[in-house]
């Protein structure tokens, strides 16, 4: 099977790493052959449940995380979520305010999310990208969602507290 993805031109570097070494590990770990153009056309052949889970890193990379953490895809418990701004947003002045709600003032609301929900997220373009495990995946989107739709940060934090100890008691009992 052969599928076509495209990321961002200035992704592709990311993507192939040093000689090649990020292109190469996707490669091995997911069974598939990739080929890339410089402008991000990526194409993955390859069996098609091996193709399936190699694109989610692929778009991952593309959407700015470091290979090293879009590589925890390959784990079993591990999920990818994209978050289109513009689907929420009509204006680029309102998604750049709400990326800055996302990050928050020196990154804290960010790091506050990816500590309580041990998630990773990037925002890049007019996207937010989150990788977690499956089980604290939906309180990382709702938080987003929260400040999407304009919560206050204390509110969104007074969230993030109650998710810590969800996750916190749900992984307690498995």
């Amino acid at each position: 099977m052969e599928e076509i993805v495209r990321i961002p031109a200035e992704r592709v570097r990311a993507l192939m790493g040093p000689g090649s070494g990020t292109k190469e590990l996707i490669e091995k770990k997911c069974n598939v052959k990739l080929s890339m153009s410089t402008e991000g056309e990526v194409v993955i052949n390859g069996e098609s449940a091996d193709v399936f889970f190699s694109k989610d890193i692929i778009i991952a990379i593309g959407r700015g995380f470091e290979p090293s953490v879009a590589l925890k895809l390959t784990k079993e418990d591990y999920h990818f979520h994209l978050i289109h701004l513009k689907e929420y947003l009509s204006s680029e002045k309102a998604i750049t305010r709400i990326k800055g709600r996302i990050i928050g003032e020196n990154g804290k609301m960010k790091e506050e999310m990816e500590s309580a929900t041990e998630s990773d997220i990037s925002i890049y373009g007019n996207t937010v990208a989150i990788i977690s495990k499956m089980d604290s995946m939906e309180y990382a989107k709702e938080a987003i969602e929260l400040l999407i739709s304009g919560a206050n940060h204390s509110t969104v934090y007074a969230y993030l507290a109650r998710a810590r100890r969800k996750i916190f008691d749900e992984r307690l009992r498995a």
